[in-house]
């Protein structure tokens, strides 16, 4: 109905409701817009890039569904527009449609459906979630295509969940029935019923509203669910219960006598947010702070480790670009978290927070391009190399200690690229290896010697350099297998200084917090 609804979270807590109850479950995301994927996208517009494992960028909704679930998403479960028509003209210059007029209907829509069931094989259940809103353009070819799914798997198989927003007007102390009215009549004009509606709300929506809203959408009363703003996600898999989301989806769908859910790891989640003991200040320096969905797997990552650590983390969102403003806030921090990015913007802002937590022992956590900054930051400051820089920003007059990654292995495949490659999907992107050095922090928190992580860049620390600083106290503790890629630095006689060129956040659960960000909170209380 509106963006930034919830859709994503509501299919990702159905899914961890049905998996209670011992149902196999696989989420996916149909995406009108005509991106091939998000990859070349501002995070500022469209929020983060999330990367599954095997190197697909994708839609932040796919972090969702992996932290609620523990099921690993794959490039094939985030569906956009721009692959659809990219794969359907394709299949026109190869001649395949034998000479016919390629349509919206059925070429398109087909495609549609094609990547939806691609590879569905044992799952008890299939969530999509289509984005968009209702009545965009874009949206249509998608709501076509699972109006006709319903025909080609039968209404015993289908069932059709829709996300509305149910206002609440202070000034008249009432809610108001008529957007959901609208947003259902729309959808019935093109041919789908909503089996299920789940509306947003502030305030509880009372029976003779729900009776409303049955009446105008054709929807049973005991099929309208409200989902009432909650303080932490983690409580939705509860809250959905209570309103028998669950149990509705079951009954519409005929399964008899299911499995009751187990929800203890879920309450205890939300038992521990309600009484956490701690607070600790950890400052995020970046450059797309307008939207905080820019960074929302890191933002996951440390309450996860902050409910591990019985801590409520007050997360300090500091502008890099903003120089005077990062150096009047960044004094009461207890951490400092430097993420990924790209471009030149906001560097000046970047490389002071690292100086400051350096020199101030102040537990430093460098992320993707975080970590390269660090790298630079410490060969102006302590080995004096004062052109030292990169060449994704600085290719004139400087010492490029980060350099473009032009050839790398994933297993015994060979990846190349060059300043001629597309912009898009071309990066190290997904799961790779790292064999860590036993003498070392990172070995102490990660209690193993070979490490999995994702992936998400294309320049890398020169390990040539590698002797030159381990003099200053870097020490390279992490590096590919093959020993040529730099993958964790960390500054000895520092507490608590680490760099990652992965993306750890990208694999915490509330369930299963990352142990990265677990000593990074840890050491942050320390201070307190």
């Amino acid at each position: 109905m509106v963006s930034s609804l919830g859709k994503g979270i509501s299919a990702s807590a159905l899914g961890a409701l049905l998996q209670a109850r011992g149902f196999k479950v696989r989420l996916r995301k149909l995406d009108p817009y005509l991106n091939v994927d998000p990859g070349t996208m501002n995070p500022n517009q469209h929020g983060e890039v999330f990367v599954t494992d095997d190197g697909a960028e994708t839609d932040l909704d796919l972090g969702h569904y992996e932290r609620f679930t523990g099921v690993n998403a794959s490039k094939y479960d985030n569906i956009t527009a721009g692959k659809v028509y990219q794969q359907v003209i394709a299949n026109e210059r190869k001649g395949k449609y034998l000479g016919k007029t390629v349509q919206v209907i059925p070429h398109v829509t087909n495609a549609i459906i094609e990547k939806i069931l691609y590879q569905v094989k044992n799952e008890d259940f299939l969530i999509i979630e289509v984005g968009g809103t209702v009545g965009d353009i874009e949206s249509l070819p998608f709501l076509e295509a699972i109006r006709q799914l319903r025909n080609l798997l039968s209404s015993a198989k289908t069932l059709f969940i829709h996300c509305t927003l149910v206002p609440y007007l202070s000034a008249t102390d009432e809610i108001k029935t008529k957007p959901t009215q609208h947003s259902v009549k729309e959808l019935r004009e093109i041919g789908i019923q909503p089996d299920i509606l789940v509306c947003r709300c502030e305030k509880n929506i009372s029976i003779d509203d729900k009776k409303k809203i049955s009446l105008f959408c054709n929807v049973e009363t005991r099929n309208i669910i409200q989902a009432l703003d909650v303080k932490s996600i983690y409580e939705i898999p509860s809250l959905f219960f209570k309103e028998k989301l669950d149990a509705r989806v079951l009954q519409s769908l005929g399964i008899k006598n299911p499995k009751q859910p187990n929800l203890k790891n879920w309450n205890n989640i939300t038992k521990k947010q309600s009484f956490l003991k701690n607070n600790v200040e950890i400052g995020i320096v970046g450059k797309y702070i307008e939207l905080k969905d820019a960074y929302k797997s890191l933002v996951e990552a440390l309450i996860h480790s902050g409910i591990k650590n019985n801590t409520k983390i007050k997360i300090y969102w500091i502008d890099a670009g903003n120089l005077k403003n990062l150096k009047k806030n960044i004094k009461k921090l207890k951490g400092i978290i430097v993420p990924g990015g790209f471009g030149s913007r906001g560097i000046k802002g970047k490389l002071y927070s690292i100086k400051h937590a350096r020199e101030n022992n102040i537990p430093f956590l460098g992320i993707c391009f975080g970590m390269q900054l660090a790298v630079i930051e410490v060969a102006k400051s302590l080995l004096k190399i004062n052109n030292a820089s990169s060449s994704e920003f600085n290719k004139k007059n400087s010492k490029n200690i980060i350099g473009l990654l032009t050839e790398w292995f994933k297993g015994s495949i060979s990846y190349k690229r060059d300043k001629y490659s597309d912009y898009g999907g071309t990066m190290r992107l997904g799961t790779y290896s790292c064999k860590i050095k036993k003498s070392s922090k990172a070995f102490n928190i990660y209690s193993k010697t070979f490490i999995r992580e994702r992936h998400r860049h294309r320049y890398e620390m020169n390990i040539k350099f590698e002797k030159l600083f381990l003099k200053k106290g870097l020490l390279i503790s992490g590096k590919s297998p093959d020993g040529k890629l730099p993958e964790i630095i960390e500054l000895q006689g520092h507490p608590w200084f680490i760099g990652v060129q992965f993306h750890p956040e990208l694999l915490s659960r509330p369930l299963k917090p990352h142990p990265l960000f677990n000593s990074f909170i840890k050491e942050c209380l320390k201070s307190n």
